[in-house]
């Protein structure tokens, strides 16, 4: 199987097309992450009816996906395919979905559930089959109150900042926290806000300047829970 040109790059990994127009490689730089652990949680939610790409193949810095086609969620947006308040409300329900899928092992501590840890615009597919997630790279199994408040920090680091698009990052923030699948979760996303603060200050992708709208970005999120 060989690699093409470079499809797409983020913080840490580069997706190349392959001669096998169906897949996709997403390869880690640098050392980062672990895909075969990646892999092996996609695999879990997707047995489970979880909406992500087929994993084929996957090795420490390589995962081979299948390709998805349409454009992610903040693209969608910026076409004017999709308003704030629509993404904010698919990304709750995202999560919504996903911490009704059992955890792995049975065995955990009751309330345990597979987090995303990363799930914001860029990280949701609108496929003709619907929203697909991607980017599974700080999956792990907690309490779902810290994913929902990992995903409301980072779009509250955006809506506090300069940036163009912190006016609909603040609509779209407000509708994750008030979309009817997250009122319910509000408390436990109250407590879980300390702890993605914490790991979002200790994220070695964020710029100093980054890491310092985490104060303002809580602060705003506490003033929009419900």
């Amino acid at each position: 199987m060989l690699t093409g040109r470079v499809l797409g790059s983020g913080r840490t990994a580069d997706v190349y097309e392959l001669d096998e127009p169906a897949w996709v490689l997403r390869r880690y730089r640098d050392g980062y992450g672990d895909a075969a652990a990646e892999a092996a949680v996609m695999e879990h939610v997707r047995g489970h009816g979880y909406p992500v790409p087929e994993v084929r193949a996957a090795t420490r810095t390589d995962l081979v996906l299948e390709r998805l086609s349409g454009p992610t969620m903040l693209e969608a947006f910026a076409a004017g395919l999709l308003d704030a308040r629509a993404s904010g409300e698919m990304l709750s329900a995202l999560l919504h979905g996903l911490h009704a899928v059992p955890p792995r092992d049975p065995a955990t501590e009751p309330g345990t559930r597979v987090l995303h840890l990363d799930l914001h615009p860029e990280n949701v597919m609108l496929t003709p089959d619907g929203p697909r997630v991607i980017d599974w790279a700080n999956a792990e199994e907690g309490p779902p109150g810290l994913d929902r408040a990992m995903s409301a920090v980072i779009l509250a680091q955006v809506a506090v900042s300069a940036d163009p698009l912190a006016e609909p990052a603040r609509a779209m923030l407000t509708a994750l926290l008030t979309a009817p699948s997250a009122v319910p979760e509000a408390g436990r996303t109250a407590e879980g806000l300390p702890e993605a603060r914490r790991r979002r200050a200790a994220n070695p992708t964020m710029s100093r300047s980054e890491v310092e709208l985490l104060g303002a970005a809580e602060e705003l999120i506490r003033t929009l829970l419900p």
